[in-house]
């Protein structure tokens, strides 16, 4: 999908977006309905349409790359539930990934937008090991009360992007143990499975990877967890970062043995790019590490699990990237039903974005904002006392915002509610 570019564009030949990918839109509207910054802003550059419209201008040669331009690109979530809708298959993720890599390498920037967070960002979760200082300075302001006094003064209502970032954090658990880089499997044996323990979820939600570890223990799988795991590169993809992303792929794909039968990820926008390291790293040994990738909820819903009883009516939210980047939508569900006595109730708009989309909410706290607070209402609609989503980015932004509506309900990851029901062995 990578047709050349026609004469005149204003793009490069290095990563062009795809020009069948672009004229494949017909401009229908049927995803208009599924655009989160089309439903707030009521723009129509700021709808797939006419993000489309402006990506094919700049690519053949009819409008000039400009801060305008990038700017209604940088207000896209990247959640693809426009793909979803599309009747014409176009890939609206690709597309923007590729463009926005050709408006990083000119250097055109938006005022409007927080590069200079972005950048930060970036840079940090290159070596994840470098975020343990950061994460046990935020335990020690959250267990010495500094977070309520913060929090009651409020001391950082001057600042509201700090302070969207401040609200966003969950109760920090205290240091867990390090995985070890082998558990054996319980009962007969199914293979060898690679764990991905993610950038920020081992920090801010460890007790998911040791879920995933354990559930995937009892289903026969031997788990490998390699102890130095660089970051998957995805915020620097969906970013335009792409040289940078390839450099942290090579670099994932070298971390994990190639005795795995396969690679088991617990966080849906790392599961995404995972499994599109073919299409950025056009070569055998990237297809091969694609294919073996699976989310864990994939790898589950198939297994045999020794599980008891759990009363109670759960919610499920489709994480973006789960649902609309890996077309994941049943398994989690036949995952939580596995549970007896588990009451599964859908979610009005369970599709639709919460608002996180991996750093969107602090770039961009508005729009942040009232999505999260739409979802909250969707959550309070459904009468449940427990929600369970896939992603650590998700699991921050509901937690947030069902606090914020004055919700009594957990927020918890799937596996979470398979380990309370799982029986020991």
């Amino acid at each position: 999908m990578t047709t050349a570019l026609s004469p005149g564009g204003h793009f490069d030949l290095e990563d062009p977006p795809s020009v069948d990918g672009l004229r494949a839109c017909v401009h229908c509207g049927v995803c208009l309905p599924q655009c989160p910054t089309y439903s707030v802003l009521g723009e129509e550059m700021d709808s797939p349409r006419g993000r489309i419209y402006l990506m094919r201008a700049a690519t053949e040669g009819r409008a000039e790359p400009t801060a305008t331009m990038a700017r209604h690109l940088d207000l896209c979530l990247g959640c693809r539930a426009c793909e979803t809708a599309c009747p014409s298959g176009v890939p609206f993720g690709h597309l923007l990934e590729a463009v926005r890599g050709q408006f990083y390498r000119k250097g055109v920037r938006a005022p409007a937008t927080d590069g200079a967070r972005l950048d930060l960002v970036l840079r940090s979760v290159r070596r994840p090991r470098r975020l343990a200082p950061f994460f046990r300075a935020l335990r020690w302001y959250q267990r010495t009360g500094l977070q309520g006094l913060v929090r009651s003064l409020g001391v950082l209502r001057a600042l509201p992007k700090l302070e969207g970032m401040e609200t966003l954090l969950p109760g920090l658990p205290a240091d867990s143990p390090a995985l070890p880089e082998l558990i054996p499997a319980v009962g007969r044996r199914r293979g060898r499975a690679g764990l991905l323990t993610g950038c920020v979820q081992r920090f801010l939600f460890p007790d998911v990877n040791w879920d995933t570890a354990r559930l995937l223990a009892a289903a026969g799988y031997d788990v490998v967890t390699p102890a130095e795991q660089p970051c998957c590169g995805a915020l620097h993809l969906h970013a335009g970062r792409l040289g940078e992303f390839r450099r942290m792929a090579r670099h994932v794909m070298a971390t994990f043995a190639r005795d795995l039968d396969v690679i088991v990820v617990n966080a849906a926008g790392c599961g995404s790019a995972l499994k599109e390291y073919d299409r950025w790293l056009p070569d055998a040994a990237a297809a091969t590490f694609a294919r073996m990738v699976r989310d864990v909820s994939e790898v589950l819903a198939e297994s045999e699990l020794p599980l008891r009883q759990r009363r109670g009516r759960v919610a499920y939210h489709d994480a973006c990237h789960l649902a609309h980047g890996q077309r994941i939508r049943q398994e989690p569900r036949q995952l939580l039903q596995k549970i007896p006595g588990l009451a599964l109730v859908e979610l009005p708009g369970a599709e639709l974005c919460c608002g996180s989309a991996g750093v969107y909410n602090l770039l961009e706290p508005a729009i942040g904002e009232e999505l999260g607070r739409r979802m909250a209402e969707r959550i309070h609609q459904a009468d449940a006392r427990v929600v369970a989503s896939g992603n650590p980015g998700c699991l921050m932004q509901l937690r947030r915002h069902c606090r914020a509506r004055g919700l009594d309900v957990e927020v918890v990851h799937p596996v979470s509610l398979l380990a309370r029901a799982m029986r020991d062995p």
